[in-house]
């Protein structure tokens, strides 16, 4: 999978890419990653891709012509790319749209910069999304983030193909408690359930601590959840506690 990151600053995504699981999936080929100059397609001496908005107003506006030159490229080398803009109006990126994006040949990131885009833009672009209710200084750190929970769902990344799977929000809710040696630390324990052995017991413990934690930390994840009826009765009995009332 190779992902293509339209940006004026390329040389962010250098470091960032060249470390820990990632860097090792560049080495390997599990995966691509090149970073584009948008200047490469601006016009005039100075390579300008902003201008003054129409109207009036603070800041400055990305330019649409060099944008679509670029596009016009990528999607010539990578034709079944989709085209990503990083945009504070666009969807919430979530677990369930990494994986759906795992599954595509490749990825072409627009970030912006400056007050805005030109709205035409948007008529240029597949996808729209954002990383959450707050403003970054540009779209780098958003593709960022959007490209390591993508690339790490490639077949291959993880190493360990499970390791994925058991993620918080990937079967819609958050991750169970985990532990590791010591069995003791300074009086706290780990859960004996989980020093027993008993594969069925381990797997019922976990499934309660994520309906526990989702219920008490991330309530809103559980209407879509995929619940039984007997969980959603739980659910319920956590997020409803019955008053109890003396004589």
């Amino acid at each position: 999978m190779t992902f293509d990151i339209l940006t004026l600053f390329p040389g962010m995504f250098a470091s960032p890419f060249a470390e820990s699981i990632l860097g090792k999936a560049l080495d390997r080929g599990l995966i691509g990653l090149r970073a584009h100059n948008l200047r490469q397609w601006a016009e005039g001496r100075h390579q300008v891709t902003d201008d003054a908005p129409y109207g009036g107003g603070a800041g400055m506006i990305m330019k649409v012509e060099p944008v679509a030159r670029a596009l016009r490229d990528l999607r010539h080398q990578a034709p079944a790319a989709p085209v990503v803009l990083l945009t504070p109006q666009g969807k919430p990126f979530r677990q369930a749209d990494a994986a759906a994006l795992a599954a595509k040949s490749g990825l072409i990131f627009v970030c912006g910069r400056y007050e805005g885009y030109d709205e035409r833009i948007r008529s240029l672009v597949d996808l729209e999304y954002s990383l959450g209710d707050f403003i970054l200084t540009g779209g780098e750190l958003a593709a960022m983030v959007m490209i390591d929970a993508i690339a790490r769902l490639v077949p291959g990344v993880l190493g360990c193909e499970g390791s994925a799977a058991g993620d918080s929000f990937s079967d819609g809710l958050l991750e169970y408690p985990q532990y590791t040696r010591p069995a003791e630390y300074e009086g706290m324990r780990v859960p004996e359930v989980l020093l027993s052995g008993n594969h069925g017991e381990i797997a019922r413990w976990r499934r309660l601590r994520q309906l526990e934690r989702t219920a008490r930390r991330r309530p809103d994840l559980l209407d879509a959840a995929p619940l039984s009826v007997e969980e959603r009765r739980l659910v319920n009995d956590l997020l409803n506690p019955a008053d109890e009332t003396s004589g």
